[in-house]
């Protein structure tokens, strides 16, 4: 029984990393109009996709302005605030 259990919680500890990287990618394409060390803009069609750069961002190429690219980005959220919900009004007989 210990052994099951053991093997349990090894198997839930390995396999929540992988979980946790199932995040969706996703990807635009289109020119380079503006670009800085933290942040690249693409223009897909008549809008303009503002996407964060870091450090870790990986470029194959010689980025610059100009430049066609297609950026694969995740959506991450850095905020959430709870609202509270109203109750309606009570109904009168």
């Amino acid at each position: 029984m210990k052994r099951l259990l053991a093997l349990t919680v090894i198997f839930v500890l390995v396999s929540s990393p992988a979980f946790a990287a199932a995040v969706k990618t996703y990807q635009v394409t289109g020119p380079v109009t503006q670009l800085t060390d933290d942040l690249i803009t693409v223009k897909k069609g008549k809008d303009l996709w503002e996407i964060a750069r870091t450090p870790d961002t990986k470029v194959t190429g010689d980025l610059k302005v100009g430049s066609k690219v297609t950026v694969e980005y995740r959506m991450t959220a850095t905020k959430v605030e709870v609202k509270e919900t109203t109750k309606p009004p009570a109904k009168k007989k």
